[in-house]
């Protein structure tokens, strides 16, 4: 690897970090007034067309014939499908409810859950370091559950779930990013396309000719979803796992950044010293990750 592949490695990760963690949120707080179940719909339904078209000009057809061939391939797909319309639908909920910094704190403890669950599902080292980096999340969360019940990012933690479950299976299949996430896709697009129907007989639905504007902005739900993982995957590719998990944590900052000091959003003490112990573990795990790369 040489040093221009990895600096470019590390610019596109970053961007589709930046992507992530500022964009997305800026956009999908933009359009919360339609709903969220709206928004999630428009993600679903266009993030397939995006993907759909994106493997024509890539002229993929081959690779996804491939795999759809493979019945393991599909079924796992298809469980990794539910996950991110889990993940999706979640963290569009806590953007339109004003719960950035909740869905914020999922993005922080993911890494270090993406660790936790290698080790269990597929008995991956665990050094001093990681320990404790999961140490501090598990003491973050039964921290919440002592002082105030209430106050656990429950959005967070189900982003943070859905997503380690999500790359978790992933993993147990070779397939490329952006196909697998076309099938993943396609298999929830026809639920969406019903619920969409539902809403728009019903009168509940902000799309349509009578405000072009309006359907225009929601059709970019698709590219806005898809574009960050294509930078971040090819980041990943150039730069490798270790540099690209470091990256990431320009998406959580920018949440939490968000969400405090431009959306207002509240935030106690008892969940600020919860977010301290998280940030040291996440410390920690980022001090193990540029000492073995």
């Amino acid at each position: 690897m040489n040093s221009k592949d990895f600096n470019k490695g590390l610019g596109l990760t970053a961007l589709g970090s930046f992507w992530w963690g500022v964009v997305g949120v800026v956009y999908f707080e933009y359009i919360s007034f339609i709903g969220y179940i709206e928004a999630v719909l428009h993600r679903c339904i266009w993030t397939s067309f995006f993907l759909i078209i994106t493997t024509i000009y890539f002229s993929k057809w081959n690779i996804l014939i491939k795999i759809i061939s493979n019945t393991k391939n599909l079924i796992t797909l298809f469980f990794s499908g539910l996950l991110i319309f889990i993940n999706w639908t979640t963290w569009i909920y806590a953007v339109s409810s004003n719960q950035i910094i909740d869905a914020s704190f999922g993005y922080f403890i993911m890494p270090i859950l993406s660790v936790f669950l290698g080790y269990i599902f597929f008995n991956e080292r665990l050094n001093a370091k990681r320990i404790v980096a999961i140490g501090f999340v598990l003491i973050s969360i039964f921290f919440l559950l002592i002082f105030n019940f209430q106050s656990i990012p429950w959005v967070g933690l189900i982003v943070a779930l859905s997503w380690g479950f999500y790359n978790l299976l992933r993993k147990k299949i070779s397939v490329d990013t952006d196909i697998g996430l076309l099938i993943e896709s396609l298999f929830i697009l026809p639920f969406a396309l019903v619920v969409f129907y539902i809403i728009t007989i019903n009168g509940f639905t902000d799309f349509g000719l009578a405000n072009p504007s309006l359907s225009l902005l929601l059709l970019l739900a698709g590219p806005i979803s898809v574009i960050p993982l294509f930078l971040y995957v090819r980041g990943v590719e150039l730069c490798g796992l270790g540099p690209s998990g470091m990256v990431f944590y320009i998406t959580p900052t920018f949440q939490f950044i968000l969400g405090y000091f431009y959306y207002n959003e509240v935030f106690s003490i008892i969940k600020l010293i919860s977010f301290i112990l998280i940030w040291v573990g996440v410390f920690v795990y980022l001090k193990d990750l540029s000492e073995n790369n």
